[in-house]
Parts: C-alpha cells; sequence; structure tokens
C-alpha cells in the first residue's frame, strides 16, 4: 500500500521526526543512541514499513557522520570486515523472505547476547594486557553476522559494537571506522529494500523531509563526542548495546 505525505498522522510524523534526531546523534557522538527507534517506529508503522523508513534516515545520517569523521577511519578493519558483511547481506536478502520478524528477533538478540558475555569477559580475564583479535575467523563472523542483521533487521549496531571495542579503536576512530562501514552496507541495501516493497517513493520523500532533524541531531553527537572522555565513552555504547539485546531477547514471547 502506497502512503503518501498526507497520509501520516501528527503521531507518526513526530515520530519519525525524533527517530531522525536520535539517528543523527549515534551516528556522530552515542553509538547505540538510536535503539529507540525500532521499538518507537514498531509502536505507530507496522514491522515492514517501519524498517523501510528507518533505512533512508540511517543512509543520509551516515553521510554527515563520514563527511565529518572521514579521515579517522581505519581502512583495514572496513577491508577486513566488508566481504563477509556483502556474504551476509545476501544471506539475509533470501532469509527475509522465509522468516517472520518475530522468529527473527530473539535469534538476534540471543546471539550478541552470548557475544557480549564473551567480550566482558574477555576484558575482566585480560585486565590491561588485552590482546587485539587478529584471527581471520573473528572479523569473518561478526562481519557475516552483521551484514546478515543490518539486512533483515537493521539491527547490526550492537555487534559491530563488539567488533570495534575489541579492536580498542579510540573514540574517534570508532567512530569514522563505523561511518564509512555503514555508510556502505545501507546504500547497498536500499536496492533490497526497494526490490523487496519495504521502500516506496512516498517513504523516501517523508525521509528526506527529516533532514533537519537528522542534522542537528548529528552536530549535538559531535558535541557530545568532543566532551565525553574514552572510559564512560566505551561504557555506553556496551549498555546501549546490552539495552538493544535485551530488547530483542524479549521479543521472543511475540512467539507463543
Amino acid at each position: 500500500m502506497e502512503y503518501f505525505i498526507g497520509d501520516y498522522t501528527q503521531e507518526q510524523i513526530l515520530v519519525i521526526a525524533f527517530c531522525a534526531f536520535l539517528v543523527g546523534v549515534s551516528k556522530t557522538g552515542v553509538p547505540g543512541a538510536g535503539i529507540l527507534n525500532v521499538p518507537l517506529m514498531a509502536l505507530v508503522f507496522s514491522a515492514k514499513m517501519s524498517t523501510g523508513l528507518l533505512l533512508p534516515l540511517l543512509a543520509m545520517a551516515d553521510i554527515f557522520a563520514v563527511t565529518y569523521y572521514h579521515r579517522h577511519a581505519q581502512w583495514k578493519h572496513i577491508w577486513r570486515l566488508l566481504p563477509w558483511a556483502l556474504a551476509g547481506i545476501g544471506a539475509g536478502s533470501v532469509i527475509i523472505r522465509h522468516i517472520s520478524d518475530a522468529q527473527l528477533k530473539p535469534i538476534i538478540g540471543f546471539i550478541v547476547l552470548i557475544l557480549l558475555i564473551v567480550n566482558y569477559w574477555r576484558m575482566r580475564r585480560a585486565g590491561n594486557e588485552l590482546k587485539i583479535p587478529t584471527h581471520w575467523a573473528f572479523a569473518a563472523t561478526l562481519g557475516f553476522a552483521a551484514g546478515l542483521t543490518t539486512c533483515m533487521a537493521n539491527a547490526a549496531g550492537p555487534i559491530m559494537v563488539i567488533y570495534l571495542l575489541a579492536m580498542q579503536l579510540p573514540k574517534n576512530e570508532y567512530i569514522g571506522t563505523g561511518a564509512w562501514y555503514f555508510l556502505i552496507l545501507n546504500w547497498l541495501k536500499i536496492p533490497l529494500f526497494v526490490w523487496d516493497g519495504r521502500i516506496s517513493m512516498a517513504s523516501v520523500k517523508v525521509d528526506v523531509l527529516m533532514l533537519p532533524a537528522i542534522a542537528t541531531g548529528a552536530f549535538l553527537g559531535i558535541v557530545i563526542l568532543r566532551k565525553l572522555p574514552q572510559k564512560y565513552f566505551n561504557i555506553i555504547i556496551q549498555l546501549f548495546a546490552l539495552a538493544a539485546t535485551i530488547k530483542l531477547c524479549w521479543s521472543i514471547k511475540d512467539l507463543f
């Protein structure tokens, strides 16, 4: 069903605008701050439509993040992850036709929860002598998982938190590397979402109207990142990742 701008309620427009603002903040300053987007959008839109509305917002916010942080990107990590992520997107585009959101979300949640626990145990056990994972299987597993989950549910954020924290990147390099990585993936996903019927010309028109909200959030994110110490940056993004994981795991109740 086609939705035109006039078909949206005031409540729906406000929700989209607030989510656009959160997307901007999360892309330039506080990764994971946009985890509220999924439940908020789901309150006023169907699952399929909400993901289609959210993706262009993410893609536009990626441009803001890359424009400001492009010089900080660590391309060795992007190239290490990208082939596996593309394979994950390919797999996700096939699986999405045979699995529902209700089935997918708890699966993603439990996978990420296990990864968070393993990462926490690894950090506590190693202390100050924490080693950076270098085996190809680490990047392959997380890259594929990120590609799969971002294609199916726009839910790769918590997985990338695990990888980028494991690489022990300073906060600017963390944001810059993630910005380029997600810009590539999100813009590649757009044709697939159009093909699946999740994005229409009408939904794109509404998303473009949200550019001021994205820009405002992106500016605020930059300000926050400048003032946020590295220690608290790491803690905050892990808490956001944990919150997103709990939300995904909790959705298992929808299966019964």
